[in-house]
C-alpha cells in the first residue's frame, strides 16, 4: 500500500494559533512516526487544527513542519499551497462526487492509476469500483475516501473523525481498516476524535485538546 517519499524523519512539529470568531484555537506538539490522535470534546478546535496543517485554514501565528519540511511559518512568510503539501486528507463526511463511479472517485487527483487495484483490494473495495456513491454504506464510503487519499501518494494523512456516524459493526470494520493503513503504510497520521476508546486504540500518541 502506498508510501510517500523517503528522506527526513516522519514527524509532525506544530505550533500554531488562529482566531475563529471570538475564540483562539491552536496547539503546540511534536509527534513521531505512526498515528497521533488529536483528542478532546467537540468545539476544542481539533478540526481547525487539522485544517491548518492541511493548508485549508491559515494560522495567525506559528509554524508547521512535517517530516522536516516547513509548510507554514508566519515569521518567515512561508505558506505552502494545500495542493503542494502532499497531504492525504479524509474529511468528516466522505465528500465523494455523486456523478462519478467509485473508480473515478478514487482516481480523482490521484498521482497515478498504478496503485488502484492494490489499494482497492487492501481496503476491500475492489468489488465496488463500478458502483455509484449513493449505493454505498457509510463504512464503504469511508473506505473509498481513504483510498482516494492514499492514491494521492501522500507524505502524511489527516483524518477528521473518520468513524463518526457509523454504527457499531461498521465502526469496528473501519477501525480495523485504519489500523491496517497505519501499520502497512507507516505514513505519519493525525486522527481527530472525541471518543476515548478510539483515541486509545488508534493513537500511538495522544494530544489532548
Amino acid at each position: 500500500m502506498g508510501g510517500g517519499r523517503g528522506g527526513a524523519s516522519m514527524s509532525f512539529e506544530v505550533d500554531v494559533t488562529a482566531r475563529r470568531g471570538d475564540a483562539v484555537v491552536g496547539a503546540t506538539f511534536q509527534a513521531g512516526e505512526g498515528s497521533t490522535v488529536l483528542f478532546g470534546p467537540s468545539g476544542a478546535g481539533k478540526t481547525s487544527l487539522l485544517m491548518m496543517i492541511a493548508g485549508l485554514l491559515r494560522p495567525d501565528t506559528g509554524r508547521v513542519r512535517v517530516s522536516g519540511q516547513v509548510l507554514f511559518d508566519a515569521a518567515r512568510r512561508i505558506n505552502v499551497r494545500p495542493e503542494d503539501r502532499r497531504a492525504g486528507v479524509v474529511f468528516q463526511e466522505p465528500r465523494l462526487f455523486p456523478h462519478l463511479s467509485v473508480r473515478r472517485n478514487l482516481l480523482y487527483g490521484a498521482a497515478s492509476a498504478e496503485g488502484l487495484e492494490e489499494i482497492a483490494t487492501r481496503l476491500d473495495i475492489a468489488h465496488l469500483l463500478d458502483r455509484w456513491p449513493r449505493t454505498l454504506s457509510g463504512g464503504e464510503a469511508r473506505r473509498v475516501a481513504i483510498g482516494r487519499a492514499l492514491l494521492r501518494d501522500p507524505d502524511f494523512l489527516l483524518l477528521d473523525e473518520p468513524l463518526a456516524s457509523l454504527d457499531r459493526a461498521r465502526r469496528e470494520e473501519a477501525m480495523l481498516m485504519i489500523e491496517r493503513v497505519r501499520d502497512e503504510t507507516r505514513l505519519p497520521m493525525l486522527i481527530v476524535t472525541h471518543d476515548p476508546e478510539e483515541a486509545e486504540r488508534l493513537g500511538r500518541q495522544i494530544i489532548r485538546m
